[in-house]
This record gives structure tokens, C-alpha cells and sequence, in this order.
């Protein structure tokens, strides 16, 4: 009731001052730089710190205050340039700009735009530039936005690593290598990491230093739109990875100090700062932070025509304490109080993909009814499991009854993308569940051509039985990391001084998926094939399964959704005959997807199109249906 009441008192505020919500969401088309139909040029900054401010560039030589602008009330500054004897606009298109703050305290400082569109750095500079974006043929979209899909298959993905090359891959090259195979896979979303500019290359986006710009160690913002296009084309949604929770505590390139001051658009003082992350910290109750970062949301959508977005690290803005020294036991004390952070709390419509290690309580209902309206929220429990059994327990001391009561472990009603790994797990310092699995064998021992090894054996279906597992039983989505459905042989690692800036493990090794004796390709064409079969009969979108079936001693797990029946035999070395499972209704069952196939690394001991058939049998005194199975091998979901 809170929250509610805290949402409808902002939104009522904004719209007293602003004339309407709609319009303070597009404030990115008054403050910046701005080109009215008259060629002229309108610019407005808000730095209630400074003293003066000027704008000084490439178009006036650099002289540092030939160009002041004029001081309004409420923080805000602007500055208007007449258009050119020949009615071009008095800054060209490239053109390298910086803001002169001059402080109340003397200090003369040179700042980009908070609202610039495009920062470019040269090789032998350490800050970005802000490069003026004003071409004479901007990008026109061709195709529409795809409908929102029902069931959510998103691939994760990175642009500067996409490529086998030790490099910095570009926008185009995602565009024309990894997006066909994004749709060959079976995935209707790709969310990109690392879009807004980041100084820091190995920060992995998450140091934000320019909320308004693409990257452009990828290409330029027409790149960018154009890989977001062809997606759209191709049938797939766009999400953006979305840094709000923090910002980059660089000064020169960055939000940090615009003014002069600490708490321009951060908190002033320690609570600014975090202490873990050595970030700064947004104060959501500013009313023009408010803006810049709905604003930022609106941007990205219209401008560049993504669908919805990933709201990176929503713990630490969800609580004063960000999370940090809290283990969120599950007391509901634990998720409201004077330490939630109620400013932080304000989202337009789009998809929206919460990362929250809490479990707030309503993160994912509507607002009307005093959730937080997301969408859905990530299950982060769920990839930490996995890690957490390969690493400590052996193949047959397996706790399924923890597995499923994690997989399912989710507040009903509130939406979970599930995932067995995401690039958390890729990262160096972790490894991915392959590398747990089959560890420097992957190295030697992943051709086709050679007697499979035990470890390979054991990798490969595991493999793909706990990406099964989880994508069916877990949650409403399911998300992949790129190279993890093919089980990518390296960890990531972007180039640093520790590994002299080594572009080695900064890349994802695609090629491998196109030798065809090699394995990779077998767990590819598995992951491809689970989800067309989701695609077909969308679970996902289905209630949450019900399991009829949990066997300890067996290591079996069954149980139904949408109308499916998925098996799972993870004993390490048991087979079964006629093993009895329970199911709703009685008729006949085809197998649909059938992880013992050879294509699949599987050893192809179960006949694909082999039909079973059910029959009443009594069960606790009920009559029930039973499916008589006459030879239950590992790895097997039928319908």
C-alpha cells in the first residue's frame, strides 16, 4: 500500500510540473544538444553546482569561453547557436565538444554532456571524446517490432566478444554471423550487455560512463540500429542490459563531479559512494535524476527501438543497504521498512527483466496492486545450485528433492526467467558447467571420431539433462549466455594488465560449432532442438509443472506440464525396465524429444518414435494412470 501510494504521489507531482508523464519521459528531445527545424542549435544542461558554464570544440577552436550559457532557475543552463551564413548548423555532424564548468569554488573543469549521443576515443587517449552525432542521413528502420513473445527464450549476449577472433568484434559482425544463429537456435530474444558507453572494456558495461551512448569501440549508433532492426526482421525481441543501480566514479568522461559537487546526480557524501563496487550511487528522490534515467529508458526505446530491458543489480537500488551484508532469509521485516528504498521505484511500460538476489515480495506485480510492475525477475538461485552440486557432492549423493524444491521455488503468480548459467558463470575466477563437467578433456577428447571417454560421456549428458531440467521445470523464460548451449570450451576474460591485455579469452569460439566431427555441435543441435520443441508446445507459458514423480533412490524425476511428460533418469549408472510413473491421463505417449540420440552425444539406445501406451492403475487409493515404460534410459522426455 506503501509503494502504491508513493508511486501515485510522484506521478501526480510529475504531471502538476511537467504537464504530463509522457513528456517528462522524453526530456532526452530538450536537454542536450538540439537541432529545431531552423538549423540552429539549442543546448541545456543541468548543473545546479556550477558557477558558469561554456561549451567550447573543434567549432571554436577550443577557446574556453567564447560560448557561455545562460543560467535559468532550478539548476539549468542553455545556450542557443544561430545557423551559418549558408543556414548549415553551426556545429557539423563529428564535430568534438566539451562542456566548461567553471565551480563556485574557482575550479575550471571539462566535462562531456551527461545527454551526449556519441563519445569516441582515439588509441592514445585514456578519456572519451564527446563526438557531436548529427548525420545527414540518419538510419530509417525498415521493420516493426515483433509481438511480445509468450514464452521467453533469451540469449544472452556480449557484441565485443561474439567473434573467434582475439578482437573487439563490431556490431556488424553480430549482425550478419550471430543473429542467424540466434534464430537457427530456437531463441526469440537477445539481450545485449555492455550497449552504453563504458570506459572501462573489462568492466563488462557495468561501469556506465555515458548513459545516452552506444558504444562505439562496436561501431557507430547507425550499427547498432541496424543490428536491432535485423533482429526484428528475424522475429526476435531486443532486450537492453540496463545500468541504474550505479554509475562509473570517473570524472573526466563520466557523471561523477559534473558539477563540481558529489551529489549532483549521486548522493552526496558515503551514501553516494558503493562500497563494494567503488560506483556511485543515483539519489532517485532528485527530481531531474528522475528524468535523466526515465528519460535514458524512453531513448533507447524510441531511438534505438529496443523492446524492453534487463535492470541490472535492482537489489541495490531496491534498499538503502544495496544488499550488501544481507543474506534475505525470506522475513517479510527483510523487505519493507525504512530501508527500502521507495524513490527508486519507477518504471515505463516495456519488457521488463528484474536481477534481484532478495526476492522482494511483488517485485513482479502491478504497480496497481503494489508491486513493483516488472515483468519478471531472474532465479538466481537457480545457476548457483548447479555450480554448487558439480563442485561438492559426487554423482550419486545428488539431492533431487533439493534441485526440484530450488527449480520451483518461485512466489506464484510473479513471472522467473530461469537459467542454468549465465556469463557469471563464464567469467575467469568461475567456470561454466561444461568446464565443471569434462574440465581440460574439452581440450582433447571432444572429437566424434574417437571412442567417447568417461568424462566426456558423463559432461555431455549432463549437460544437457540440467539445461532440460531447468528449462522446463524453473521458471516462465529461460535465459542461455552465448557459446554456453555448445558448451564453450574457455572461461572469459577481457584484456587487462594481468593478462597482458590479452584479447585470448575475449571471444567466443563460434567456429567450433562448424567442424562436424567435433562434439560441440552435438550439444548445439540438442540446445536447438529443446527450444523449437518448447517453441511448439510452450511450456514456459503452461502453468507450473506438476511432479508426480521423485525418487531419491532412483534418481528419477517426472512430471507434466502443457500437456508433456518429461522423464529424467539421473542415476550414473542405472537403467530401468518397465518402470511405472504416474501420469493425468491415459492414451498414448510419443516421445518428442529424445536426449539419447546420437546427434545429440547421446548412444541412440532408445528408438525415437517408439509410442507407449497407459493404463488405470490403482495408486494411495485413488485410481490413477500409470505409463508402463519397457525400457527407461537415461535422458529421455516424452509426451
Amino acid at each position: 500500500i506503501n509503494l502504491y501510494k508513493r508511486f501515485a504521489e510522484r506521478l501526480v507531482q510529475l504531471e502538476e510540473a511537467e504537464g504530463a508523464f509522457d513528456y517528462f519521459t522524453l526530456s532526452y528531445r530538450s536537454f542536450g544538444i538540439q537541432r529545431p527545424s531552423d538549423n540552429g542549435l539549442v543546448l541545456r544542461e543541468w548543473a545546479p553546482g556550477a558557477e558558469v558554464v561554456f561549451l567550447t570544440g573543434d567549432f571554436n577552436s577550443w577557446e574556453k569561453q567564447s560560448h557561455p550559457f545562460t543560467q535559468k532557475e532550478y539548476g539549468k543552463w542553455e545556450l542557443y547557436l544561430s545557423p551559418k551564413v549558408d543556414k548549415s548548423p553551426a556545429i557539423k555532424h563529428l564535430t568534438k565538444l566539451k562542456l566548461v564548468v567553471l565551480t563556485k569554488t574557482g575550479e575550471c573543469l571539462f566535462r562531456i554532456s551527461p545527454w551526449a549521443k556519441h563519445v569516441t576515443k582515439t588509441l592514445d587517449s585514456v578519456t572519451y571524446d564527446w563526438t557531436h552525432w548529427d548525420p545527414p542521413q540518419p538510419y530509417q528502420f525498415q521493420h516493426p517490432r515483433p509481438p511480445w513473445p509468450s514464452s521467453l527464450r533469451i540469449y544472452e549476449a556480449h557484441v565485443g566478444i561474439s567473434s573467434p577472433e582475439e578482437k573487439i568484434a563490431s556490431y556488424k559482425n553480430f549482425t550478419r554471423d550471430v543473429l542467424p544463429r540466434i534464430k537457427d537456435l530456437g531463441y526469440n530474444c537477445v539481450q545485449l550487455m555492455a550497449i552504453m558507453e563504458h570506459a572501462y572494456y573489462a568492466s563488462f558495461g557495468y561501469q556506465v560512463t555515458n548513459f545516452f551512448a552506444a558504444s562505439s569501440r562496436f561501431g557507430t549508433p547507425g550499427d547498432l540500429k541496424h543490428l536491432v532492426d535485423t533482429a526484428h526482421s528475424m522475429g526476435i525481441t531486443v532486450l537492453l542490459d540496463m545500468v541504474h543501480s550505479h554509475a562509473s566514479s570517473n570524472t573526466e568522461d563520466g557523471l561523477n563531479y559534473f558539477d563540481g559537487t558529489d551529489s549532483c546526480f549521486f548522493h552526496g557524501g558515503s551514501r553516494g559512494n558503493h562500497s563494494l563496487w567503488g560506483s556511485r550511487l543515483f539519489n532517485y528522490s532528485s527530481w531531474e535524476v528522475v528524468r535523466f534515467l526515465l528519460s535514458n529508458l524512453r531513448w533507447w526505446m524510441e531511438e534505438y527501438h529496443f523492446d524492453g530491458f534487463r535492470f541490472d543489480a535492482v537489489t541495490s537500488m531496491l534498499y538503502h543497504h544495496h544488499g550488501i551484508g544481507t543474506s534475505f532469509s525470506g522475513n517479510y521485516s527483510e523487505y519493507f521498512g525504512i530501508h527500502v528504498d521507495e524513490d527508486a521505484l519507477l518504471y515505463p511500460q516495456c519488457i521488463t527483466v528484474a536481477e534481484d538476489v532478495s526476492g522482494m515480495p511483488g517485485l513482479c506485480r502491478p504497480i496497481e496492486e503494489g508491486g513493483l510492475g516488472f515483468d519478471y525477475r531472474l532465479t538466481m538461485a537457480v545457476p548457483d545450485k548447479w555450480i554448487q552440486v558439480l563442485k561438492e557432492v559426487r554423482d550419486e549423493d545428488w539431492d533431487l528433492e533439493n534441485i526440484v524444491h530450488t527449480l520451483t521455488n518461485r512466489r506464484r503468480g510473479e513471472a522467473s526467467i530461469t537459467y542454468a548459467e549465465s556469463h557469471d558463470q563464464a567469467l575467469v575466477g568461475d567456470k561454466s558447467l561444461a568446464f565443471w563437467l569434462m574440465d581440460k578433456e574439452m581440450y582433447t577428447n571432444m572429437s566424434a571420431l574417437i571412442a567417447m571417454m568417461p568424462v566426456i560421456d558423463r559432461g555431455i549428458q549432463l549437460h544437457k539433462l540440467i539445461r532440460l531440467l531447468t528449462h522446463s521445470l524453473g521458471g516462465e523464460g529461460y535465459l542461455n549466455f552465448m557459446g554456453n548451449e555448445f558448451g564453450h570450451p574457455e572461461w572469459l576474460d577481457f584484456p587487462r594488465k594481468g593478462n597482458n591485455e590479452s584479447y585470448y579469452y575475449a571471444r567466443r569460439q563460434f567456429n567450433l560449432v562448424d567442424i562436424e566431427h567435433l562434439r560441440y555441435r552435438q550439444l548445439y543441435a540438442f540446445d536447438r532442438d529443446m527450444n523449437l520443441t518448447e517453441d511448439k508446445y510452450g511450456w514456459l507459458a503452461a502453468g507450473q509443472a506438476a511432479v508426480t514423480t521423485l525418487n531419491q533412490a532412483d534418481k528419477v524425476i517426472v512430471f507434466e506440464r502443457s500437456n508433456l511428460l518429461f522423464i529424467f533418469n539421473f542415476h550414473p549408472c542405472n537403467s530401468y525396465i518397465d518402470y511405472r510413473v504416474a501420469v493425468e491421463h491415459a492414451g498414448k505417449y510419443k516421445i518428442k524429444l529424445n536426449l539419447d540420440k546420437l546427434q545429440y552425444g547421446g548412444h541412440g539406445r532408445l528408438v525415437q518414435d517408439t509410442v507407449f501406451f497407459t493404463e488405470p492403475m490403482p495408486f494411495n487409493g485413488r485410481a490413477q494412470s500409470f505409463l508402463v515404460i519397457w525400457r527407461l534410459l537415461k535422458n529421455t522426455a516424452l509426451k
